[in-house]
């Protein structure tokens, strides 16, 4: 992790959020700012309201009260889509590929996407030097470039996350979010995924839901914890480790 150092201007910022579905109130007046070039973690018990942060943050779902800035621009309600057209990509905790499709096809999908290009029958892939040279560039920073001609659906488990984080940043965001990126993986496989995170990630914005705190510690410049709904502590990593009333809450004296 390096070394943090403060600075003053967020590239995404939430305001007084509040959300409820149906009566139940998820969220409580969570304010949270995300300074651009941070890695920001978001930490919490099962139920906290991490997900539907994401989720509002993505645009996914509109919060029930509250504002929520992006780049300065007010974003409250946006659709996912002009989200990630104004720099912001996201990963899924449940793994988000084209399973039938190629490494290679998944990864040129996404260039296409970002180019404004639309796939159809009539197009003439094969003759497009500068997508094709994007996608190798993007599975060459993900480390499937020999791999680029397997079917998605029959990689690894860890190599299927990878991927996933390879359409994340194949729109070349200011601002990625990753869900849980290695719920599910053996060690080995997350001290990769630690390393593909901090390399694909390195001059841009990230903020992370995960539930593995030794990742948590690894990558993360800030963290912030939600607990029932609130967010209850927002630091450095140190900080957190050692806040007590983050170990009474989530991570325990086992944790230390």
């Amino acid at each position: 992790m390096a070394e943090w150092v403060e600075k003053t201007k967020n590239i995404l910022e939430l305001q007084g959020i509040y959300k409820d579905f149906e009566g139940l109130q998820v969220l409580f007046d969570v304010n949270l700012g995300v300074q651009e070039g941070e890695r920001h973690a978001i930490i919490g018990p099962n139920g906290a309201g991490k997900s539907t942060l994401f989720n509002l943050i993505t645009g996914k779902y509109r919060p029930s009260r509250g504002r929520i800035f992006l780049k300065d621009e007010t974003v409250t309600g946006v659709n996912p889509f002009k989200l990630n057209r104004m720099g912001m990509a996201r990963s899924f905790q449940i793994t988000n590929i084209f399973r039938t499709m190629t490494v290679f096809e998944n990864v040129r999908n996404a260039i296409l996407s970002k180019n404004k290009i639309r796939y159809n029958m009539f197009s003439r892939l094969s003759g497009m030097d500068e997508i094709n040279r994007q996608t190798e560039k993007v599975l060459h920073e993900i480390g499937l470039l020999e791999r680029k001609d397997n079917i998605a659906g029959e990689l690894s488990y860890g190599q299927q996350r990878a991927l996933e984080i390879g359409l994340t940043i194949a729109t070349n965001p200011e601002l990625i979010l990753l869900d849980e990126p290695t719920a599910g993986m053996s060690s080995e496989e997350t001290r990769e995924a630690v390393k593909l995170i901090q390399r694909v990630t390195e001059g841009k914005t990230l903020i992370i839901v995960e539930h593995d705190m030794e990742v948590v510690f690894s990558i993360a410049d800030r963290v912030s914890v939600l607990y029932y709904g609130k967010v209850l502590a927002c630091g450095l990593p140190g900080e957190i480790r050692n806040d007590q009333r983050v170990k009474d809450a989530y991570l325990g004296e086992e944790r230390k």
